[in-house]
Formats: C-alpha cells, structure tokens, sequence
C-alpha cells in the first residue's frame, strides 16, 4: 500500500477549480507536499476517506471550514466531513506515524479521529514557519524550506517503540493478520492491540483494513470484476468488500466509481 493516499469522491475533485503542485521531501517519514491554491467558491461539502497517514495543512489563506486554522489531522476509522468555502492557498504535508509522533512528541491516540490546530501542537514555531511559506516565493523553494524545517525536529524527536512501528510498517505492507503480526513481534495480540492504540490511534485490525482498501482503490482501474479485486486484495468474497468500503467511505464502490 502506498502509506499516503486521499480518496474522495470522484464528483468532489471533477466539480472543484484549483491548482496543485506536489514535492517530494527529503526527509524520513514525510511522504508528500502538496501545495494547493483554490479560488473563491461557494460552500462546498467534502467527504475524505480514512487516510494511511497524518496530515498537517499550512494556511497561507484559510477558507471559511469547519476545521481549525492550520489543522492537524489524525488517523480515522470513518470518513470527516468538511465544508469549505472562499479562497484557499497552502501546504499540505503527510506523515507516517512515527515521523508524527517524533515531530509532535505525544501518543496519536491524541489526534485519533480528531483535527487540532498546528499551533496547539508546534507553539509559535508552526505560525512562523506558514509565515515564511507564504512569503517565500516558488513552490521548490516552499519544499526546500518545509525540509530544513521538519528535518532535525523529526531526526531528534521520540521514536515509537520498536515492536509498535514492526506491526505498523507489516500491517501496512500486505494482508496481514493481527495475532500472526503479534507473533511476530514477540507480543501477545491483547497487549499489541493495546500498545498500538495508545501509539498510533487506531487498532490493528483497523489500520489494516485502511491499508486494504487504498490497494483496491489503487488497483480499480486495472481489475475486471468487483469479485477480483476483492480477492486480490484479501477480502472474502464481493460483499466483504462492499461492506467495508461503505463503512470506511460512506458509499459503495459502484458509488465511488460513478460519483
């Protein structure tokens, strides 16, 4: 599974006007910059999926939205529901939960399910650094500068426990089941099960299906049927499927697709 995916609904990405540029970091547990520049619009409705990582939006110009300014949002088991409206510019960064548990300092059960401004988590550093984003010119330049920034403080921050961050990259890599992973690591599935939650946020059982239903999002264009793609990706059977699709998304997969 790619550990950053953004999964809307297909009408919600055809129907908005704006501009993205994506970087690529240089730094370990960062997986991507996307900068964003929207006009003005109307109220609109947004319906993100679970993601497989943390996300941190910079507001250069913030949209009138039922998020904090700066959010930071944690690792969810069911789809946020957002309504943005007006122009908005700024930076979106994605982290892998050991690079945000090393920048924040704090267990992500603290951000489960949750949106914090950057500033509640970072203090002033997280208002000067938007400051020097917004006044630098160029989105390479944006990057380079997101780099220097989240680099030492990543480097130099708390490490999740090593077992916790095994079961967290296995669960994420491929179909994996909880008490084989907590075998592996050396835990009983009971105490894994609630080491993770305290780290990460989520339950095992959960994350791994968050990661098995990006791969088959990732893999619909290629797959022939809904029965193949549910067996390629470690469902049992089409309806398996379904179910968890309309559990984590909020709409079927025919749904999705269609928009």
């Amino acid at each position: 599974m790619a550990e950053w995916s953004l999964v809307v609904p297909h009408r919600d990405i055809t129907t908005s006007r704006g501009r993205h540029v994506f970087g690529s970091p240089r730094v370990p547990g960062v997986l991507d910059y996307a900068g964003h520049e929207f006009p003005s619009s109307a109220a609109m409705p947004w319906r993100i999926t679970p993601l497989g990582a943390i996300t941190m939006i910079l507001d250069f110009a913030a949209p009138a939205r039922s998020l904090p300014l700066s959010p930071v949002l944690g690792l969810r088991d069911r789809p946020l529901l957002v309504s943005q409206a007006g122009p908005a510019r700024g930076i979106t960064v994605a982290l892998t939960p050991p690079a945000a548990h090393a920048l924040f300092g704090l267990p992500l059960r603290l951000l489960a399910n949750a949106s914090v401004s950057s500033t509640d988590l970072l203090g002033r550093d997280a208002d000067l650094l938007t400051e020097q984003l917004a006044s630098t010119p160029g989105w390479t330049a944006r990057f380079a500068l997101l780099d220097d920034f989240l680099l030492p403080r990543i480097l130099s921050g708390p490490a999740l426990p090593r077992p916790v961050r095994a079961a967290w990259h296995r669960l994420t890599a491929g179909p994996a089941r909880v008490d084989a992973v907590a075998a592996e690591i050396g835990w009983t599935r009971q105490h894994l099960t609630v080491r993770f939650r305290e780290q990460i946020g989520l339950s095992p059982r959960t994350v791994g299906r968050i990661a098995r239903l990006h791969r088959a999002v990732s893999l619909l264009p290629s797959a022939r049927s809904w029965a193949e793609l549910a067996i390629r990706c470690g469902y049992a059977d089409q309806s398996h499927l379904n179910r968890d699709f309309r559990s984590l998304t909020g709409c079927t997969p025919t749904e999705y697709v269609t928009g």
